[in-house]
């Protein structure tokens, strides 16, 4: 494995030297040397697009015109009224696809064509990345291979469906846990394979460099809306901002723009599924340590002698045992904060987003909107002004959330009810 880094002048928000490609100590590029030069191609093609009138021109007309943007911010006043707090949710569940992925993948898919690359791999675990990445490539004609646990896949059938119907070969991964983490690993070798035909579509912040800083910049475009809506609407400033955190690409969308406003808390929620030190979560920056997983330095769910140790939640876009290295950076850091919520947060989440806004959420936003409810008011302090990453929407959850939670929904009650009556 190797690391590839250079010196650059930056310096990061504690005022030391920043290497390019790092968040602190975290991050870099730890590969295998047949990926070498496909990460300096696309480096230096990033570089070059991000600072291209014609390309970012682009990006927004695409992003405007075909994903939707900008999404709305609102203010949920029934949500807010049960946690205690004023609560405004971003809504890129509204977005082209169902989540915020699209912002990413577009950007992502435009680069590929720009680099000449005929194919797209991509990794999912809920299935919302393979499909924005799925509709990418159906828009610009590229070939696409959706890697995914096969786990993953019977508890997000509907998105296995769609990326289908999008023209998608979606590939089951039955090795390991049969998540996110063994669709990444396939994906990888994959790309190893291919590397001169293929441009791997990583989906979140995390990765060797350049994707983290990528993904985040194509995200940015959350908390940059955020900024002016909240502002227009609301006035002034948040005193919170808060998103769920698998890998972290919805959270570092919405979080980036305000980094530089230190009055603004910056809240991660992490998949803590049966509960921290139960042994069954995916809570990596409550329970990890530092070690390398997927090319990066970060924080990482391993046991004592290094291995990667398997994560656990009701969510398949949360279940995965590292995070992207600037979130570990700002964990580290202090500015930002990382709490858990449980499964059956999650779940109380969901179903109080139903039953009190008329929006039903993505188990992933479900755990922010679950911690929310629960601890928002003692952390933040009653009246706190926060807005909350609804970064997916739930049409994909709502069987396995029903078959988990045992609520009495469906046909056969629907037909009880009617009888009854």
């Amino acid at each position: 494995m190797s690391s590839t880094t250079t010196s650059a002048p930056e310096r990061d928000a504690a005022g030391e030297p920043q290497r390019e490609g790092y968040f602190g100590r975290f991050g870099g590029q730890f590969v295998p040397e047949s990926l070498s030069g496909a990460l300096t191609e696309l480096t230096d093609a990033w570089h070059t697009a991000s600072h291209d009138p014609a390309f970012l021109a682009e990006l927004d007309d695409l992003r405007r015109n075909y994903g939707g943007r900008p999404t709305p911010l609102y203010r949920a006043d029934r949500l807010g009224a049960e946690a205690g707090l004023e609560v405004w949710l971003k809504r890129e569940d509204l977005a082209h696809t169902g989540s915020h992925k699209l912002n990413n993948v577009v950007g992502q898919a435009l680069l590929t064509k720009r680099m000449g690359k005929p194919r797209l791999i991509a990794e999912t675990g809920a299935g919302q990345h393979g499909v924005a990445t799925a509709t990418a490539a159906a828009l610009f004609g590229l070939e696409c291979t959706v890697y995914m646990g096969a786990e993953d896949c019977r508890r997000q059938r509907l998105n296995v469906v769609r990326m289908q119907l999008l023209g998608a070969e979606v590939v089951p991964v039955e090795s390991g846990t049969r998540t996110l983490k063994d669709a990444i690993n396939e994906a990888m070798r994959d790309w190893v394979t291919n590397v001169e035909t293929t441009h791997y579509l990583i989906g979140s912040a995390m990765g060797p460099h350049p994707f983290p800083t990528m993904v985040r910049e194509l995200q940015k475009v959350i908390s940059i809306e955020m900024r002016t809506q909240f502002a227009a609407q609301a006035g002034g400033s948040p005193d919170a901002v808060i998103a769920c955190v698998g890998g972290g690409s919805n959270a570092i969308g919405s979080f980036a723009d305000w980094i530089d406003e230190p009055a603004v808390r910056l809240i991660g929620v992490e998949a803590a599924g049966e509960g921290i030190g139960s042994g069954r979560s995916a809570a990596t920056l409550s329970e990890g340590r530092e070690a390398v997983l997927h090319g990066s330095r970060s924080i990482v769910l391993v046991d004592d002698e290094g291995q990667v140790l398997p994560a656990h939640s009701i969510s398949a876009g949360l279940d995965y045992p590292g995070v992207g290295p600037e979130h570990a950076w700002l964990a580290s850091t202090g500015r930002g904060e990382y709490v858990g919520a449980t499964d059956e947060d999650a779940l109380h989440g969901f179903r109080r987003t139903c039953e009190l806004e008329g929006i039903i959420p993505a188990l992933e936003p479900a755990h922010a909107v679950g911690w929310l409810l629960r601890h928002g008011r003692e952390h933040l302090g009653e009246d706190a002004r926060v807005i909350l990453n609804m970064s997916g929407r739930g049409d994909k959850d709502v069987d396995e959330v029903v078959r988990v939670a045992g609520w009495d929904v469906g046909v056969e009650r629907a037909f009880r009810t009617e009888s009854d009556s």
